[in-house]
């Protein structure tokens, strides 16, 4: 069994840090006491969060890098490395989506994503590994995956391919390092729809603006308190609202009654009413826009996932069902 360090002894680098889930998680980690290395293209965002947390006492350092060029990601490596002596989780979080039916995106487009979505993961995990393996220490890997690599969507073809990429990466390479007994905690982050400027980066072929409409959408925050609980405690898997979880289970067991479910409602809960941006405005082949943690989506805003905090509390969870279920069961008995 692998045990991990708690968070105010470690040291955790997170790409995609200068906004959304990436965000978040590196000033709930910065919080908790850890030291982070915080990565993203955006180098101004990352020279301003690196002046707030460090303001607060914390401590942090900031790397301009493209996930999707190794060298950059040997270069985050490096300088935690440099400044810190080590590092103890690596959070494979950067992320773009392209909005746009599968036959009309260009393969140049695709291309860009999966050098941010994929080859960022397994450069990532690379780089993470190699160090723990040479520390002999255990760290944890955490990559964040998706509800759509559980599942596919429309609209979004190159963004679900590549998350059942990621997925299909990350168990892979948990079952080699567990075979060979490597110290490395592997874990994977389902989120579903997250309350970010993930929209407002992707490329859109759309004419209306990319969102999150009419449906259940949770804040970043649930995203980060998966990530940093996957941080000390060696996990499989987390889903991060119930919809994650649902739609995995739903599309294993029921694949065409989720088919005609998704192509009822999936085109119109993508996008708002408003004008889509132009495709310049997109973070796909260049940095977007920093410091923001939520994006201008509307729907149903969930301040918490139970589903996360039922993966954290297992025991408690199974004693609450237990005295739901004896209560009921004792309501039964009592009416007859």
């Amino acid at each position: 069994m692998i045990t991990l360090k708690k968070l105010e002894d470690q040291v955790i680098v997170i790409t995609g840090a200068s906004s959304g889930i990436g965000l978040v998680t590196a000033r709930m980690a910065a919080s908790k006491g850890a030291k982070v290395v915080t990565a993203a293209r955006n180098e101004e965002a990352l020279k301003q969060l690196v002046k707030e947390l460090n303001g607060k006492g914390c401590s942090a350092i900031w790397v301009k890098a493209d996930v999707g060029k190794e060298e950059d990601v040997n270069k985050i490596a490096k300088a935690a490395i440099n400044e810190y002596g080590r590092f103890d989780t690596w959070v494979n979080n950067a992320g773009v989506s392209i909005f746009g039916e599968a036959m009309d995106v260009t393969i140049d487009d695709m291309k860009r994503l999966y050098d941010t979505n994929f080859w960022g993961v397994v450069y990532g995990t690379r780089v993470a590994v190699k160090h723990y393996k040479e520390r002999g220490v255990p760290g944890a890997l955490i990559n964040v995956g998706s509800f759509f690599g559980d599942r596919g969507t429309v609209i979004q073809s190159a963004y679900a391919s590549a998350k059942f990429a990621v997925h299909g990466w990350t168990e892979s390479i948990r079952m080699e390092l567990e075979k060979k007994k490597a110290p490395v905690s592997v874990s994977l982050i389902h989120p579903g729809r997250i309350d970010t400027p993930y929209n407002e980066h992707a490329m859109s072929y759309l004419d209306k603006q990319p969102a999150h409409y009419m449906s259940m959408i949770y804040l970043p925050k649930a995203v980060a308190e998966a990530i940093l609980f996957c941080a000390e405690n060696p996990k499989r898997d987390m889903y991060v609202g119930t919809q994650a979880k649902f739609f995995a289970m739903l599309g294993r067991f029921a694949p065409r009654f989720t088919d005609k479910l998704m192509e009822l409602t999936m085109y119109r809960t993508q996008h708002s009413d408003e004008p889509s941006n132009p495709p310049e405005k997109s973070a796909l082949h260049h940095a977007g826009y920093g410091l923001h943690e939520r994006g201008t989506n509307k729907g149903w805003m969930r301040k918490r996932s139970l589903y996360v905090k039922a993966t954290e509390n297992p025991m408690l969870t199974t004693l609450a069902l237990t005295g739901i279920g004896a209560s009921l069961w004792a309501m039964a008995k009592k009416k007859s």
